[in-house]
């Protein structure tokens, strides 16, 4: 979509079309787009329809704001998680940041959660298009007076005067995810440097970055929302990075741990409770932090999970109580769940080759019963761990 086609749909006549779809139904796209064209330019109605199914996926991000913003496709795939980003923004105002430059700002997601939290921010994006989003999303929004939007490259923004930076590289080009961080645009080595520019920085980077592409004087910090693993940030200026050198938060909380100079936590025998940490807790090597709250040791030394004889509440790890720990066979698990009429089986795995997808088409199972089934290795032997979540954990 050119810039010019989308400027037109903040028009009166853009913006009464976007309303008439604002509740259609994929479906009926086709019969609706062949109306729409007899009253509307076929232009506008193709980018409003576009606009439409953009804001419809768009809404598992960023709840009901999707409904006013605008977004390009790019816009919705990159783009931080609201609960995220509201994470982030809370944290820069305890810092006590004022006005942060947003580094490759996109349809402007950081933009707008740094301002509701009262921090003045300079959205920078080198596209003409995203930029005139993210504008637009401001506006929209009711926060142009705290967000500047400029359309420039980054490496030419000077940040004098800032109390942070935030930089959000592009992971993405049009072959698809770009792992090597110095295929990141702008690279990951131009933006640390970005980072040490203020007081104050922070670069979001991907959650699979190894420990040792983090440079000595950040803190890495590991995001999971409900659950499932988000980002990870370099941050610069905020702790001292040498003893904590990494964070995992967890949403909704939120809930923070830090540490990572601990060493690994011994292996033992499977005991009556089964902990899984969360995967930012894993991500930022932080298992043995949880396992020393816990009095937890891990079932295999190379396998993230933890066993203890007592339950604890914690944040940081889902709590299981162990039933059966069985040689891994299917034949057996099959007959034991037919025996025991389970029918709903939640099944995970670490360290076993099988998929979960391949073991339940194999299981079959029937019945009006629940189990989970752990499919890992403990003391290097392939096991099957049978537990149900434990009852009075905090989950």
């Amino acid at each position: 979509m050119e810039t010019e086609i989308f400027e037109q749909l903040l028009t009166d006549q853009g913006q009464r079309l976007l309303a008439e779809l604002r509740e259609y139904a994929p479906g009926e796209e086709l019969a609706l787009a062949t109306r729409l064209r007899r009253e509307h330019p076929a232009e506008l109605v193709s980018a409003a329809l576009g606009q439409a199914r953009l804001r419809q996926r768009a809404q598992a991000k960023f709840g009901d704001d999707a409904a006013r913003m605008y977004f390009t496709p790019n816009g919705v795939e990159q783009s931080t998680r609201r609960s995220v980003a509201q994470w982030r923004a809370a944290r820069f105002q305890q810092l006590g940041v004022a006005r942060l430059a947003d580094l490759c700002a996109g349809i402007g997601g950081d933009a707008i959660a740094l301002a509701r939290a009262g921090i003045s921010v300079l959205a920078v994006d080198r596209s003409p298009l995203t930029c005139a989003v993210a504008a637009a999303n401001a506006a929209s929004l009711g926060l142009s007076e705290l967000i500047e939007v400029r359309c420039a490259d980054v490496a030419e923004v000077r940040v004098d005067g800032f109390d942070a930076v935030f930089t959000d590289p592009a992971r993405r080009t049009d072959r698809g995810r770009v792992f090597d961080p110095a295929a990141y645009s702008p690279p990951l080595s131009w933006a640390i440097e970005a980072g040490r520019r203020t007081r104050f920085g922070a670069l979001k980077v991907a959650p699979g970055i190894p420990h040792e592409a983090v440079p000595q004087d950040a803190q890495a910090e590991w995001v999971s929302d409900h659950g499932e693993v988000k980002e990870a940030v370099l941050w610069f200026g905020t702790a001292p990075a040498a003893d904590e050198p990494h964070r995992a938060t967890l949403l909704p909380g939120p809930h923070t741990l830090s540490g990572g100079r601990l060493p690994d936590p011994p292996a033992g025998p499977v005991r009556r409770y089964l902990y899984e940490p969360d995967g930012a807790v894993i991500r930022a090597h932080l298992v043995a932090e949880v396992a020393g709250q816990l009095g937890a040791t891990l079932i295999d030394p190379m396998i993230a999970y933890l066993t203890s004889d007592q339950l604890l509440p914690t944040p940081y790890a889902h709590a299981y109580e162990i039933t059966d720990v069985l040689p891994f066979n299917v034949k057996k698990l099959k007959a034991l769940l037919r025996q025991r009429a389970v029918g709903t089986v939640v099944i995970k795995k670490r360290g076993i080759g099988l998929t979960p997808e391949e073991l339940r088409r194999q299981l079959k199972p029937a019945g009006p019963n629940s189990a989970t089934v752990f499919l890992t290795r403990v003391a290097d032997a392939p096991t099957m761990l049978l537990a149900q979540p434990a009852v009075g954990a905090w989950m």
